[in-house]
Formats: C-alpha cells, structure tokens, sequence
C-alpha cells in the first residue's frame, strides 16, 4: 500500500502529526516549503505562492498530496489584511496545485484536501450532515467554500479527491486546547457566552488515521465531516477539561459581550458552534480511537494534578 506522500502545511499542527504517523505505516513523505534546506527532517519542495512557483519535481514525486495549508484562524485579530492572507493562502495554494496537476506530467492518484466545519456557520442544536447548506454571511464559511471549490477541480482532473471538513482538533501541542486549558489550570476557566453552542471536536490522532484510512481505499470519494461521533456544548467541554485537570470550576459564563470586546469578529470562532454528524464517516468502516471528549482529554492531560 505505502506509497509517495506529498504534503502542503505539513509543518503546521496537524501536517507534523501526520508526517510522523504516515512514516510510522511505512510511507514516503515530502513537504511543499516556501525555504526547503538541508537541515530540514524531511525531503522537501519548493513552492511560493507570491511568485506562483512549485517545483515540478514534487508533482512527478507524488503518489498522493496531502493539502492542509493556510493562514491560521486564530493567531491574530480579523483585520481586513488577515482576512485576505487566511483565505489567499487557502485557494491560492490549491488553485496553484491544480494548475500543475493540470499541466505537468504526474501519476498523482488521489488528492485529499482539508476543509472546516465553519463552512456550515452557527447552527445552534440542529445535526448537521455533510448535505447541510452552507451559511451565508459569514466569513469562515465564505473560506471554506471556496477553498473546496478550488480543492475539487482536482476531480475534472480524474484524480479521486476527498475533501474533510475537519471540527476542532484536539491536541496539548497546539490550537485552541492549550489556550482553553491555561484558564482551567490557574482555576480561572469558565464557559464562554451561553456555554450552549456546540463544539464538535476531533482528536489529532483520530483526524491522522482517518486520512490515512482515505489514502487506502478508494471509497473514500467527496465531502465528508472530519468530527468525533460526539460532540458537546461549551459547557460540558469546559466541565470535563476541568475534571480531567482535576481543577475546579469556580468562575460564572465569561459573557459574550466580554469575548466580543476581546476578540472583535473573530469571536464567531468560539461564540457560534454547530453540532455535526460523524455518520457518513462511521459508514466507511473508520473507527474512533477516542469517542468521548473525555476520552480525548484524558489521553492529554491524564497526569495533571
């Protein structure tokens, strides 16, 4: 089965955890990085997206691209300057490897590309499926339908494309767990606004398999939900982190006038939520190592006092 992985963002949080993995299953991994150099762990390609530049070379190396690149969400306030670089830096990248898959010489077999939840907005306690409409007016939602819309020119291409809009990916080494676990361990955490949307997460590990998994088997074809079969409010993410921290929760709801004031538009990150369905998933055959938010908590922060 192993075969030539090429990867986009593969230094990011998820990319460094699937890099590891997929040379543990005995695959070969390559990265696209804007200053590939000899020191690098991995074998590395150049690209550049100001200059529209990818080295040919990674496009007639890969078996199979891996594409997670883009700006952070959460890192900076939403100016209208990072607003542009979070959604450029997703369909330019794309756009940009379809046009080479387009027109290089290549034996590229499948194409799978990340997505996000965000594009179904704030949907209070509906399930939503992969069929779901996608919001309208908000701006996470706008990136992420046009981030798949580049992403599945790849299927004109007849390569067999697979696009996971993936929830919140749960993991101590980076995103939003360490930034939601700090509070609780100075015993100052507390829901945020309500505490009654939903959060609909995935552990890092699960979210690495199940691309792996769609790399293997080719029923894995279009859209699917990259969420843990369980998803919690606010709430009941906030109690089970501080349980599992053994800390306890002391602090009322932060109110969403407060986070608002703090974080300005990119408050809709943490204030909206949407409760999503994993079934479509599940139907493949995938298992979830972790199930419950507990579960997932506990395999980070079992050994904290």
């Amino acid at each position: 089965m192993a075969g030539k992985i090429l990867i986009t963002g593969g230094t990011g949080l998820v990319g460094t955890r699937l890099t590891e993995m997929l040379i543990d299953s005995g695959y070969e991994v390559a990265h696209l990085s804007r200053q590939p150099n000899n020191f690098s762990r991995y074998k590395a390609f150049r690209w550049d997206l100001k200059q529209n530049y990818i080295d040919d070379h990674a496009i007639n190396w890969a078996d199979y691209i891996i594409n997670l690149a883009g700006a952070s969400v959460g890192d900076e306030k939403w100016t209208d300057e990072r607003k542009k670089e979070i959604l450029n830096s997703r369909v330019h990248g794309t756009n940009l490897l379809y046009n080479c898959l387009k027109n290089t010489p290549n034996h590229v077999k499948g194409f799978l590309s990340a997505s996000a939840i965000g594009i179904y907005g704030n949907t209070g306690e509906q399930l939503i499926t992969e069929e779901s409409p996608y919001a309208a007016d908000e701006f996470l939602a706008e990136v992420a339908r046009n981030w798949e819309k580049a992403a599945w020119q790849m299927h004109e291409l007849d390569v067999r494309t697979v696009i996971f809009r993936i929830g919140l990916v749960l993991s101590n080494l980076g995103g939003a767990l360490p930034q939601m676990a700090k509070p609780v361990k100075m015993m100052a955490g507390a829901p945020l606004g309500s505490g009654k949307q939903y959060m609909s997460w995935i552990h890092i590990d699960d979210l690495c398999r199940l691309f792996i998994k769609a790399i293997e088997e080719q029923q894995f074809n279009g859209v699917y939900n990259a969420v843990a079969p369980n998803p919690v409010t606010n709430e009941e993410f906030t109690k089970a982190l501080a349980e599992v921290m053994h800390r306890p929760l002391i602090v009322p709801k932060i109110p969403a006038f407060g986070v608002k004031l703090v974080l300005g538009e990119m408050s809709e990150v943490v204030l909206g939520g949407s409760r999503v369905s994993s079934a479509k998933v599940l139907h493949t055959g995938f298992t979830f190592e972790y199930n419950s938010v507990e579960e997932a908590l506990e395999s980070f922060y079992h050994q904290e006092a």
